[in-house]
């Protein structure tokens, strides 16, 4: 092989690894730039989704720090990790805001967030994630009805734990024309949170 040629190849070689390691720390660059801004942007968001179901001026701690994790598939519907957010006013228990899943939806698992006052009240529900039908399951979703409106204030007691069902179960609460499936998870999970925040209570806050 020629001289020149080898120079060449050498040169072309030394310039491809020099743009290599320039693209490289130029993303490294970039990811540690935006990843803090990333990161705020979620809890933000999380934050955001949290204060619908346990209104901001109901605590003065920061929930994203004051968690707590359990496994209870008996009660919370799934074998995963569920993060349980604490809300304090003043040092005292406020609320709490668990994660839970009604595995039994039309179309799988249904992801909620559930907000419980101090006292036992449902303080909101809200939908995370779910794969119901459009237009008859996904009304579950506070964008689409207010049906997920209709857990606020109430709370499980052993004389009213029989009207915790949907209507056509004689209990009292709605049905969806053509989607019974749907709300009766729903409804079902939110009763087992209910039911594991009032056997737990105590312990959820130390």
């Amino acid at each position: 092989m020629k001289p020149e040629l080898k120079l060449a190849m050498f040169r072309a070689a030394g310039l491809l690894s020099l743009f290599v390691v320039i693209s490289v720390a130029l993303l490294i660059a970039i990811n540690a730039f935006t990843q803090p801004k990333i990161e705020q942007a979620e809890q933000a968001s999380l934050i955001q989704l949290l204060n619908q179901v346990m209104p901001a001026s109901r605590y003065d701690n920061n929930l994203l720090e004051d968690t707590k994790t359990v496994t209870e598939p008996d009660y919370l519907g799934s074998t995963e990790p569920m993060t349980i957010y604490r809300a304090r006013l003043n040092g005292e228990p406020a609320g709490l805001v668990v994660e839970t899943v009604a595995p039994n939806g039309y179309n799988g698992n249904i992801r909620l967030i559930v907000g419980v006052f101090a006292d036992g009240r449902v303080a909101g529900v809200r939908v995370v994630s779910h794969r119901e039908t459009p237009g008859l399951g996904d009304k579950i979703e506070l964008r689409k009805d207010d049906w997920i409106l209709s857990f606020n204030g109430k709370e499980l007691t052993e004389d009213n734990v029989n009207r915790w069902a949907v209507k056509r179960d004689r209990g009292e609460f709605d049905q969806f024309t053509g989607a019974t499936i749907t709300p009766r998870a729903v409804v079902g999970a939110v009763k087992l949170t209910l039911d594991y925040v009032n056997r737990h209570q105590e312990e959820l806050y130390d």
